[in-house]
């Protein structure tokens, strides 16, 4: 039978790079160590480490092991923090995985709501790609993501995606662009414009006006990239290009830019919560229904 003593030798071993190494790491004897890997290899019924005269190196067979051991002990470690947690302070601890926005206007009232029964809320920023990840490896309860309509995000059937809200995208100038005085402006009247976009091509934003200015017979020039949409308004500005923002983002009124609505035209980004299909926590599914709560007031339902 498999123990968590012999994840750790492997991973020690991968770490350190030989069996010494691993011994003085976990403080055993390296007898011990080379049991547990002995142990290891019966039971795979493969060699999992090469041994050397420069030390050790993992296999295929081992490297693919330690793929899985690594994840193990990262939810053992989880466990514990979460149970000790819970016996130690006698509240539930709630990973949540969120992206800036979301964090700033959606998670706030709704983290506040399930404060009060006993729910403590860590949180995890980033981009999509790295919330899902986490979600995936059950670092993460649940993630706030955003996707162009349509995206599966990368999940499989053991995940759902809850939608929350629509997030429309607002065409962003400077305040004395020739468009400025128009209440709904036609994308085609922006065709020589340079546009400041995210950080890479996969960003639903930028993947909705690529797809919006080829039906208009144009592909959009990118002046600049960057994530950080006041960093965005910044720059449209000082004149170095338009934009696309969503509407949480364009946080408060400035008198540089001012921001339009596309003619004939709705994009929008849709936002929604993340998380496993089965197994979820009571203070996950209040959570959900709290930011369902706060979208509504942001935005109404979906």
């Amino acid at each position: 039978m498999l123990e968590l003593r012999h994840l750790h030798v492997l991973r020690a071993i991968a770490r350190e790079g030989s069996l010494a190494g691993a011994a003085r790491a976990l403080r055993y004897s390296q007898p011990t160590v080379t049991h547990h890997l002995g142990t290891l290899e019966t039971h795979f019924r493969t060699k999992l480490v090469e041994r050397g005269p420069r030390g050790a190196v993992l296999t295929e067979a081992g490297e693919a092991l330690l793929t899985h051991a690594e994840a193990v002990l990262a939810r053992i470690a989880l466990a514990e923090r979460e149970v000790r947690g819970l016996v130690e302070q006698g509240s539930v601890a709630l990973r949540v995985g969120t992206f800036p926005t979301a964090g700033a206007l959606l998670l706030p009232p709704a983290v506040r709501q399930v404060h009060g029964h006993g729910v403590r809320v860590s949180l995890t920023e980033g981009e999509p790609p790295e919330l899902l990840a986490g979600l995936r490896s059950r670092e993460l309860h649940l993630a706030l993501v955003f996707s162009q309509p349509g995206d599966r995000l990368g999940l499989d059937e053991d995940f759902v995606v809850h939608p929350l809200m629509e997030d429309p995208l607002l065409l962003v100038l400077p305040a004395d662009h020739p468009q400025a005085g128009v209440e709904r402006v036609p994308l085609a009247a922006l065709r020589d414009e340079a546009w400041i976009v995210g950080t890479t091509d996969a960003d639903p934003c930028d993947r909705l006006l690529g797809r919006a200015c080829a039906r208009e017979g144009f592909e959009p020039v990118h002046a600049l990239r960057t994530d950080d949409y006041g960093v965005m308004q910044g720059f449209v500005a000082a004149g170095i290009g338009v934009a696309l923002v969503p509407r949480l983002g364009l946080g408060r009124p400035r008198e540089d830019i001012v921001v339009r609505e596309l003619a004939g035209l709705v994009l929008a980004r849709q936002i929604g919560v993340a998380m496993p299909r089965s197994g979820v926590s009571p203070a996950a599914l209040d959570l959900l229904a709290a930011l369902r709560r706060q979208a509504q007031v942001l935005a109404g339902p979906v």
